[in-house]
């Protein structure tokens, strides 16, 4: 064994130590790389961000070297792919695509800023904003059918959602020019016609001199996040055959 890929939802710095997990709040301050290297001695161990990963899979399927990746599910990750490479780089921090700021009055997020993405398109928010306009608890699968049915508090509700990925979409797209964007995550496939929503949305808010974007669901399953950390392991990039 020579490496060993590890995909991590913490937020980790240039050394492998870990800036804050919100499931596992007592492992701040954790030298996260120093720990894994005690179990695999002999290899090299390399983490990344699994939201980075996953879009590293996804670029490796796709066969993209040039791709952005978002994954909506409870919250939203992905990442950034140039050149075959993670952007910004393991070294530099992980991408925190769920954390571009679409709203600035919005409601608080997780991360304790107003109006990042992840408040407003993530399926826990949706939910969130779903119990608000019926005064009752929502859960997923009364709201995929309601969605199915076209049901006008289901249609803005993931309408609100889809324009807000669509407002990150094309933010990041005017800054990296990728030849492909995909969209994952539990929520976004759970839900018939999602990705068809943030792209109508998307056409919206296209300049007619800017970047072409090309959108499409992510064709990774819910463990990309472990593909990519096997191709960080090989050291492997996507070829460039994507269109």
């Amino acid at each position: 064994m020579t490496a060993v890929g590890v995909a991590v939802p913490a937020t980790l710095d240039a050394s492998g130590r870990v800036r804050g997990w919100p499931n596992r709040p007592s492992w701040r301050g954790l030298d996260l790389v120093r720990e894994l290297a005690g179990l695999w001695p002999e290899a090299e161990v390399r983490l990344a961000d699994d939201g980075d990963l996953a879009a590293l899979a996804e670029a490796g399927a796709a066969g993209c070297p040039d791709l952005v990746h978002l994954g909506v599910g409870t919250g939203i990750g992905g990442g950034i792919v140039l050149g075959g490479a993670l952007c910004p780089g393991t070294a530099r921090g992980s991408c925190e695509v769920g954390h571009v700021i679409v709203d600035r009055a919005g409601e608080r997020c997780d991360c304790g800023r107003h109006g990042c993405v992840q408040s407003v398109a993530s399926g826990r928010a949706v939910l969130r904003h779903a119990a608000r306009r019926l005064g009752r608890d929502v859960g997923f699968d009364v709201l995929r059918e309601a969605w199915r049915d076209g049901e006008p508090w289901a249609l803005e509700t993931v309408g609100e959602s889809a324009a807000a990925l669509a407002a990150a979409v094309v933010s990041l797209c005017e800054l990296v020019r990728p030849r492909l964007v995909t969209i994952g995550g539990g929520f976004a496939a759970g839900l018939p016609g999602y990705v068809a929503e943030v792209t109508h949305r998307v056409r919206q808010l296209e300049r007619p001199e800017g970047p072409h974007i090309l959108l499409r669901p992510a064709a990774l399953g819910a463990l990309s996040s472990l593909d990519g950390a096997v191709l960080l392991a090989r050291g492997a990039a996507p070829s460039a055959r994507c269109e």
